[in-house]
């Protein structure tokens, strides 16, 4: 989003903790760990130092599905047989300021036990994963009690499948069209994709991916005409993730109109810029001890946010929070009390 975030740069983000359950990244200095197998994506930067920070293992709990045993072990998880470290205690000695989740995919209770170590160490969450924290009031009130800033949920890639859907619907929608229904299937190869084939670990993932384009939408898709969501694992493509987007509607006069897209992106860099603008961000509310969900970054950084907002919105927003500046959101909104302080100003 910018090189400067308030002062901080990229480069200021620093690592000093780990956390795995993989036989071959646990023990190692994280500038190993991060090359080990099953990690598939390309190397753009392979001269990574020696960080001196050794990857801790963490509790399984749900964060590996039990058909990721019967794939060929460089392309799925191999368990570590040590015991799981404290990972509060990892977390408070090693000084960390922001925690950051990219369990895979339908890691509900592994999730959860994360953001407890968050508020337990006083951190910043920030949740990659498409499991409901920060959009979920019970948690957000949890944080917000802290004094904790959580930014959630499900990050959104730079240029990915989600924020090219939404800004094409959103087209549709300001140049008058009327979308009838629209569909994304997903492919790629790398262990996001393979731990996707259970289906039973992909219903928060579905929600997370549809709200996002509905949210953009005047009058949302009955069920039946959206269907988006990740297709199918393809080995070969590794961490190539390939979208294949369709939407049909109406123009004047009814007359239809179609258009088809494929998008091809190396998947897990494609959200790191999104990351390290939450975690700059979620600094930022340290420092000005805000606590609780922050709607802004998350509104533009995540998919599933505690409240949707226009993606131009959305920006619009985080700047004026980068800036200290308050933000008027709707009176009845579940968000920081200070954000509605220029709301309740008005009388309205």
């Amino acid at each position: 989003m910018h090189r400067s975030v308030a002062g901080y740069r990229p480069g200021d983000i620093e690592v000093v903790a780990a956390f795995d359950i993989d036989e071959r990244k646990v023990g190692k200095d994280v500038s190993d760990a991060i090359f080990a197998p099953p990690n598939c994506t390309k190397s753009f930067y392979p001269d990574v130092p020696f960080m001196g920070v050794v990857v801790k293992k963490g509790p399984v709990l749900d964060g590996v599905a039990p058909h990721m045993s019967s794939y060929d072990d460089n392309k799925t998880f191999v368990v570590s047989s040590l015991e799981p470290c404290d990972v509060v205690a990892e977390l408070e000695e090693s000084g960390a300021e922001v925690l950051i989740n990219y369990m895979p995919v339908g890691s509900e209770v592994a999730s959860r036990f994360y953001a407890q170590a968050a508020l337990d160490a006083r951190i910043g969450y920030v949740n990659c994963m498409p499991v409901f924290i920060a959009s979920d009031p019970v948690w957000g009130k949890k944080f917000r009690d802290a004094g904790v800033p959580i930014v959630g949920d499900d990050v959104k890639s730079q240029i990915g499948a989600t924020i090219v859907h939404r800004t094409l619907a959103k087209l549709f929608t300001d140049r008058g069209c009327k979308l009838d229904r629209t569909y994304q299937l997903n492919t790629g190869g790398n262990t996001d994709f393979l731990n996707m084939l259970n289906q039973e670990r992909l219903k928060s993932k579905r929600i997370s991916k549809t709200e996002a384009v509905q949210s953009v939408l005047d009058v949302p898709l009955m069920a039946d005409d959206i269907h988006i969501g990740p297709s199918d694992y393809i080995p070969w493509q590794k961490d190539n993730k390939i979208c294949f987007l369709r939407m049909e509607g109406r123009i004047f006069g009814d007359v239809p109109i179609d258009l088809e897209l494929r998008l091809s992106v190396e998947d897990s860099p494609n959200s790191g810029g999104s990351t390290i603008d939450a975690i700059r961000v979620c600094k930022l509310a340290i420092d000005r001890k805000i606590g609780g969900p922050l709607a802004e970054i998350s509104a533009y950084t995540m998919k599933h946010p505690p409240i949707q907002y226009p993606d131009h919105v959305a920006r619009e927003m985080v700047e004026m929070f980068i800036k200290g500046e308050v933000c008027e959101v709707p009176f009845d909104s579940p968000l920081r009390p200070e954000m509605v302080t220029a709301v309740q100003e008005k009388g309205e």
